[in-house]
């Protein structure tokens, strides 16, 4: 897998992880350009670790993602460290999401990129705890990645608090934005 600059990733054999296609990737960072030196990122079931590698290289200050394959968070430690500049901090929590949200060093993020398994059970409990916990700066924003067949549930996303900005169809993936104001 490669990201912008034709830097190389690691990546996990099999289909234990589904990585974010190149396209919606490109698509999301073209959305967020401008705004992303000094951002604070967070990769919520980060997987491969390839959003947070973009983030980096793109100008991040930090990047801290949350995923629990233990084989994922290996290969995810390795490319973010081999990107990170001096300036530039990194942090990996293995675990369950809705537990490791609890546990997050950085209060506020620019950005969030949560991107679970599709069939999972994790859009709406994991979105009620982002908004609890405040975890989403006031010009922050939140992008939501799923299954265009299957989203979650829109109205119950809204009725959390959240707002929706906009809907990106890619084909058989969806990307939803939202923001907390």
């Amino acid at each position: 897998m490669r990201i912008s600059g034709q830097r190389s990733l690691k990546t996990l054999p099999g289909h234990s992880t589904r990585p974010t296609r190149a396209k919606v990737r490109q698509a999301i960072f073209n959305i967020w350009q401008g705004r992303l030196e000094g951002c604070y990122w967070l990769d919520l079931c980060a997987g491969t670790g390839a959003m947070g590698a973009e983030a980096l290289v793109r100008g991040a200050q930090w990047v801290v993602g949350i995923e629990q394959s233990p084989q994922a968070c290996q290969a995810i430690r390795q490319n973010w460290s081999a990107l990170a500049q001096p300036h530039q901090h990194t942090l990996l929590l293995r675990g369950d999401v809705r537990q490791k949200l609890l546990q997050l060093p950085v209060p506020q993020f620019d950005f969030i990129y949560f991107d679970p398994p599709y069939k999972s059970d994790l859009y709406l409990p994991v979105l009620r705890l982002l908004w609890q916990q405040g975890c989403l700066r006031p010009t922050g924003e939140i992008a939501v990645e799923c299954h265009t067949k299957n989203p979650p549930d829109l109205e119950a996303i809204l009725a959390i608090g959240w707002q929706q900005q906009r809907i990106k169809i890619y084909g058989s993936t969806t990307v939803l934005f939202f923001c907390g104001h």
